[in-house]
């Protein structure tokens, strides 16, 4: 793995395909006349040290460094997504087959950084979700921030349509949340109650309004949160505006046909705009970190 960003706006001597890296100059134009050799020699001085290191697996201890929740925040929301070159978070209905090795330890650090794991009810049932397990690799950090052994699973869902007797409900470490509204079917809850799982009230209808559920879940001590999607989730965090960070691996393959997007549902008024705060590559994949943008310039 290789970290490309930050750098300045200088680039690496040799860019990451091989090549000759420089800065930006439109077709036909040319480096100004006036550039002097003081210039010339700080230029090629700072583009040394912006080379990227070589390519090696990083350990789980920096991939943790790398993406470390950030330290001066109360609450935090992340998405961690996966996306293909023409746009698809999926292929036959999972995320898995336009995945890497590389991006599952990127997954794995995310979740053993985090104090829950917010997923949807389809997210759920399509992806066979199973609880959370403890890492060894993340027990100390876990241990030195108070958090507990392994990340809570809070499932966001309206009418509770679930498996109670899958192992995401008989075999978690840490008891499963099911976040939902006051208006959910009462017979579920109870289902759900018996199962061992915990309710989070985050709406006053049947559905959940996700400020609200990101407030409810902070409420509960649980304030480093990971949305994993899928798609309509993350829409709903979008456009409620709650979405601190967005860490999206850009796979390099094509899929075409109709899969979803990283987000659907409706779409914003007004795009709203990220800021990309580190890139990090290995075997053809991109490893992007985007913070909102009222957190850019911090």
């Amino acid at each position: 793995m290789r970290r490309l960003l930050p750098v300045t706006d200088q680039t690496s001597g040799r860019g990451p395909l091989g090549g000759t890296g420089s800065a930006r100059v439109p077709t036909g134009a040319s480096a100004p006349d006036d550039l002097s050799a003081q210039t010339q020699t700080q230029t090629q001085t700072q583009t040394q040290a912006a080379a990227p290191a070589p390519d090696r697996e990083w350990s789980l201890d920096e991939l943790a460094d790398a993406y470390a929740y950030p330290a001066d925040r109360d609450v935090w929301l992340r998405a961690n997504m996966v996306s293909t070159l023409d746009g698809a978070a999926q292929h036959d209905g999972r995320s898995q087959p336009i995945s890497s090795a590389a991006d599952m330890r990127v997954f794995g650090t995310l979740r053993g950084l985090a104090d829950v794991v917010v997923v949807g009810a389809e997210t759920v049932r399509q992806e066979g979700y199973r609880p959370a397990r403890a890492r060894e690799a993340f027990a100390a950090r876990r241990a030195a921030d108070g958090q507990a052994p392994a990340p809570a699973v809070a499932v966001v869902s309206a009418g509770l349509d679930l498996d109670f007797s899958s192992p995401l409900f008989t075999e978690p470490l840490v008891p499963t949340l099911l976040v939902t509204g006051a208006g959910a079917p009462a017979d579920r809850v109870a289902a759900a109650r018996a199962a061992g799982a915990e309710i989070v009230i985050a709406g006053d209808g049947a559905a959940v309004d996700p400020a609200r559920a990101v407030r409810a879940l902070a409420e509960r001590g649980l304030r480093r949160l990971l949305t994993e999607g899928g798609p309509r989730l993350l829409g709903q965090f979008v456009a409620a505006r709650v979405l601190d960070e967005l860490c999206l691996t850009v796979s390099p393959m094509l899929t075409a046909g109709d899969a979803q997007r990283i987000a659907g549902g409706p779409a914003l008024t007004v795009p709203e705009r990220f800021a990309l705060r580190s890139l990090l590559e290995e075997d053809g994949f991109l490893f992007a970190r985007y913070h909102q943008g009222r957190h850019s310039a911090e």
